[in-house]
């Protein structure tokens, strides 16, 4: 069973569609990257899935549940790790998570989910002494610590350097490994072709695109061959290649829906005349290409999403029942969004 069910889902607000008859669905353990420019329905779709917005009409399940009717079963079910978020400055790293922690049925140890982000050495410094980077790991180790079959991760490695951005990766795909569904949101499209089993593409609240990195990398069939003719060699002297020549500086581009065919041709011509062509590589169509176009192509300006205004929009995660335990939603942390 899909762990993520949309069928024509559509979010108006009076004159304006946020989300535009938008279905798609999530399989259990799948990596799903949503992608679009800002203001483009991201947002709203999201909140919708957890529960955090009503929808105007179409159905979703989430976990089996209809969010609009289950909210508190599935938030026990789902991590949320949001692109911005308020922290209670004076506690500590461990003490935050064991806080947030103890609002889930079931938990992961507060010093493995620690580790696991990469936060053992901070586990007992106070949150206003973390740098950005480590403030966005305590973000995801309060997302994991309720073990969620769902995790919904939002611009999940703003503010992270390189290596921590790759431990940030490795995490996402054992996560995957472990069984655990990723709804993805990112402005790094490198980081979404790693890490997605499949993407979709929203322009103006639109499904424009939805397959594997692969299967959108194929709708643009031309790749680049680029080489550097020796000094001694004339362009006249070239054999005949299929594509387009343009030329950059001391490189020459070749635009061509056959760089196998070409690649073949120039290094035999070349090696029949005992030269060697420097700097010759091939760039096939990558994620961050066939992107572009779909926004391009489907209007990238529109009107902005509604939730999509930066203002603090709701508390996060299920309220301990019980007498006594009115303790907010993700450790009293006020959350915001922005995609």
């Amino acid at each position: 069973m899909a762990v993520v069910e949309v069928e024509h889902l559509t979010k108006r607000y009076g004159d304006l569609t946020a989300v535009d008859d938008v279905s798609f669905s999530l399989e259990p353990g799948e990596v799903f990257a949503l992608l679009g420019p800002n203001g483009a329905g991201k947002t709203t779709t999201v909140e919708i899935l957890e529960g955090a917005r009503p929808r105007t009409s179409g159905s979703v399940r989430v976990l089996g549940h209809d969010p609009a009717r289950r909210p508190r079963e599935l938030r026990e079910r789902t991590g949320v790790v949001l692109q911005e978020a308020g922290f209670e400055e004076e506690f500590t790293v461990a003490e935050l998570v064991e806080l947030h922690g103890r609002m889930y049925p079931r938990r992961v140890a507060t010093a493995a989910v620690v580790e696991q982000v990469g936060l053992t050495d901070k586990a007992h410094a106070r949150v206003r002494t973390l740098s950005g980077g480590q403030r966005r790991r305590l973000d995801l180790a309060l997302g994991l610590v309720g073990a969620p079959e769902l995790l919904f991760l939002d611009e999940p490695t703003t503010g992270f350097d390189p290596g921590a951005r790759r431990r940030a990766w490795d995490l996402v795909e054992g996560l995957r490994r472990d069984g655990t569904t990723v709804l993805l949101t990112t402005h790094y499209l490198d980081e979404a072709e790693h890490l997605a089993d499949r993407v979709a593409v929203v322009v103006r609240g639109r499904l424009v695109a939805l397959g594997t990195p692969a299967e959108l990398g194929a709708r643009r069939q031309d790749a680049v061959v680029t080489f550097r003719l020796p000094e001694t060699v004339d362009l006249s002297a070239l054999p005949a290649l299929d594509g387009v020549l343009v030329p950059d500086g001391l490189d020459w581009h070749l635009t061509t829906a056959r760089p196998t065919a070409a690649l073949h041709t120039l290094t035999g011509w070349a090696a029949g005349r005992e030269l060697e062509i420097p700097a010759l590589t091939v760039r096939r169509p990558s994620l961050e290409d066939v992107y572009l176009g779909l926004v391009a192509g489907a209007g990238e300006t529109g009107p902005d999403d509604p939730a999509d205004d930066g203002r603090p929009t709701r508390r996060r995660g299920p309220r301990a029942s019980g007498a006594g335990s009115a303790t907010p939603g993700r450790g009293g942390r006020l959350a915001s969004r922005r995609s």
